[in-house]
């Protein structure tokens, strides 16, 4: 990403990742919906109310890929072969590490942390049995976000996309099977989607051994290196507290909805899960140009820098107006693909209006992070 034009760079280096993590968001999607439409609302608000927590947990991992994959970004533009490969080792390390210590502390914590936010009784055990099952899988989801990372500083990111089509489609073919005919309800939802994530990690893991010389590792690479992990941590602490305050953040108000009742439960994870899928191109320009600045700033290329923060500002707002309608006129249907119920619809849409107005915003947060 140190030659040719930033804008053209940005937008085809964006697709396939942008693709990639709305399939990525079709696993909570599909969730969400089948248990919604084929065992109810309640069920539907279960797996709502244990959204901010998972954030959470994911959020406070993901970091560190993230950290780890600027840092590779920084070697690869620099052409520093060995200290690329210290990095994916070191990151590796960490992105096994960290998420087995936070998973084993959501499982046994997800009573109370449910209770702390005034989970309503009637969806309590749905709830907690969601989100310790998610906990379990917590891991696999870190070593796929771990090795997309990885790719991505390398400026693949066509290859995670190609794993998570499949392991999406598996994932949803296992939730109608649960769910729909094993009559499983929301732990067959829970256990597809953490199936599902295991084969995508493995699958990125494996090709990336496979195919990508970084990857190609021998014992004296895997030994960790103090001042490469320094970096990564360095880097990678400050935004997993960041995506963790953002998810705490979303935690009390998680805490003010499960106040209101089951109704305001579901229209919140509705339009939650909307929001997800609309911060997804925002999420991707961010991560494009984490890497395209990354590299650029490896290979010394500082006017290249300022040109593709130039184009990322103005590829976000066209973006940002463009979905505006949408949402100002379109949001009873597309609440209404996870409920029949009215006042779920009715409530959940206005929430889209409202939020809508404030993408530009968004986007602009986005931007600066990346």
């Amino acid at each position: 990403m140190t030659e040719g034009n930033p804008t053209s760079l940005l937008i085809r280096f964006s697709i396939p990742m942008l693709i990639g993590n709305l399939v990525q968001q079709l696993y909570n999607f599909a969730d969400s919906a089948i248990v919604g439409n084929y065992v109810g609302k309640d069920a539907f608000a279960a797996v709502g109310a244990t959204t901010s927590i998972t954030f959470l947990f994911f959020a406070m991992c993901n970091g560190f890929a993230n950290g780890g994959g600027i840092i590779a970004s920084q070697h690869y533009g620099a052409g520093d072969d060995v200290r690329i490969k210290r990095c994916i080792v070191d990151t590796g390390f960490i992105m096994m590490i960290f998420p087995l210590v936070i998973g084993t502390l959501a499982f046994f914590l997800a009573d109370p942390i449910l209770v702390l936010l005034e989970t309503p009784s009637d969806i309590m055990h749905d709830s907690m049995v969601y989100l310790r099952v998610n906990a379990c899988g917590l891991v696999f989801v870190s070593l796929y976000n771990y090795a997309s990372a990885m790719l991505r500083a390398f400026g693949d990111s066509k290859t995670p996309l190609y794993f998570l089509f499949f392991s999406c489609i598996v994932n949803i073919g296992l939730d109608l099977l649960f769910v729909c005919v094993f009559d499983m309800a929301v732990f067959g939802a829970a256990i597809a989607t953490i199936i599902s994530q295991f084969l995508s990690a493995a699958a990125c893991l494996v090709y990336a051994e496979k195919k990508n010389p970084y990857f190609n590792l021998t014992k004296a690479d895997l030994k960790l290196d103090g001042e490469v992990s320094g970096q990564v941590l360095k880097l990678g602490a400050p935004l997993s507290l960041q995506f963790s305050l953002i998810a705490i953040s979303c935690m009390a108000l998680q805490k003010v909805v499960n106040s209101f009742g089951t109704d305001t439960i579901a229209a919140f994870s509705a339009t939650s899960r909307i929001e997800q899928i609309i911060h997804q191109p925002y999420q991707t320009l961010s991560a494009a140009l984490s890497t395209y600045i990354g590299q650029n700033f490896g290979a010394k290329k500082m006017d290249r820098i300022k040109e593709g923060l130039k184009k990322s500002v103005l590829i976000m707002v066209i973006f940002s107006v463009a979905m505006l309608p949408v949402m100002q006129f379109f949001g009873e249907a597309i609440i209404g693909l996870f409920v029949d119920n009215q006042t779920v619809i009715a409530m959940g849409a206005k929430a889209l209006r409202i939020s809508s107005l404030f993408y530009i915003m968004l986007g602009t947060i986005y931007v600066i992070r990346g």
